[in-house]
């Protein structure tokens, strides 16, 4: 009785009791009532848009009928799953998703660190900046445009790539006609468009690089790409491995606006993906239940692959998310 008394006061002493842990966060909450109230609109846009929706995963599981209300809809189990998984063109349209979305990451994930890298090793301030500025640019640009720019650029008429060809020799070439071109231009359009963008991150951890260690590993005789490869590769690697993880986990989210706007009936077979899918049987087809159970199927694939990744990331080098 005495032990366990003493062991009472102990952990009063050190905050570890449950009444006093919640006293001390509360009055951290009053004190920091600011900061807070900051957090207050990102909490309301997240509750709202990300939370408030889910209430209609209920839809995946009914048959729904407008009249009745999803509450009303009947139950109908896992009809709307096997349907999409019978489907014969579920293997068509799991698969373009799975092809694009690893081609994006495998081509896209590495750029960013490379262009980080290399704008680290410039020694002139206008001449990085400049580049900077330059490369951040296609970002800015509109989903939209960027197709536009795409169909302009490749037209078999006047882009100027056809134009080349044919001053070689060659024939033109409908670009987005031909399925075997089509996912090369969606994910190289990509890696123009994200790349700068996204050495940003990448960029700012390099900072934290201490001079005096490629100091000392040049007294030791190390060149260039030696102190790239032991010092700032091995500085920014955690952020690396946790933008990895991040990246892995939309796998399955292909981008429905650049896909949907470069889709034509020459390449659709390559084009269609789980998210335009979803739009042409939800929206255009009204069948709010099939969509639904598509759209959950999709976020659930994510988060395996999520889980997956970061478990894996863990063991093998100790940095994730959880």
């Amino acid at each position: 009785m005495a032990v366990n008394q003493k062991q009472i006061r102990l952990n009063a002493m050190q905050g570890k009791t449950p009444g006093i842990r919640q006293h001390k966060s509360l009055k951290s909450i009053r004190k920091n009532y600011v900061l807070y109230l900051f957090l207050l609109p990102a909490a309301l846009y997240i509750a709202i848009f990300a939370y408030a929706p889910m209430y209609g995963i209920q839809l995946s599981f009914k048959s729904f009928s407008p009249g009745l209300g999803i509450w009303g809809s009947p139950w109908v189990g896992l009809k709307w799953w096997r349907t999409f998984l019978n489907s014969p063109r579920f293997g068509q349209i799991f698969m373009n998703t799975i092809t694009i979305s690893l081609y994006s990451l495998v081509a896209g994930f590495p750029m960013p660190i490379i262009l980080a890298l290399l704008l680290n090793s410039i020694s002139a301030m206008k001449y990085k900046r400049f580049v900077q500025t330059v490369t951040y640019m296609p970002h800015f640009i509109s989903v939209v445009v960027l197709v536009g720019m795409i169909s302009v650029f490749f037209s078999p008429r006047s882009g100027f790539i056809n134009t080349i060809i044919s001053a070689f020799g060659g024939s033109p070439i409908y670009f987005l006609g031909e399925p075997g071109m089509f996912k090369h231009l969606y994910v190289w359009s990509g890696v123009w468009q994200g790349t700068g963008w996204g050495s940003i991150i990448y960029v700012a951890a390099l900072t934290g690089v201490s001079p005096e260690l490629h100091e000392s590993a040049m007294i030791d005789g190390a060149n260039k790409l030696k102190r790239i490869w032991h010092i700032d590769i091995p500085t920014i690697l955690p952020t690396m491995v946790i933008l990895l993880i991040l990246n892995s986990g939309h796998i399955m989210n292909v981008g429905f606006e650049k896909v949907f706007l470069m889709q034509n009936s020459l390449n659709l077979n390559v084009a269609e993906v789980i998210s335009t899918y979803t739009y042409k049987i939800g929206l255009i087809q009204a069948e709010y239940s099939y969509s639904t159970a598509i759209g959950l199927f999709n976020n659930i694939i994510n988060f395996v692959i999520l889980i997956g990744v970061n478990a894996i990331s863990k063991k093998l080098s100790g940095s994730s998310l959880w």
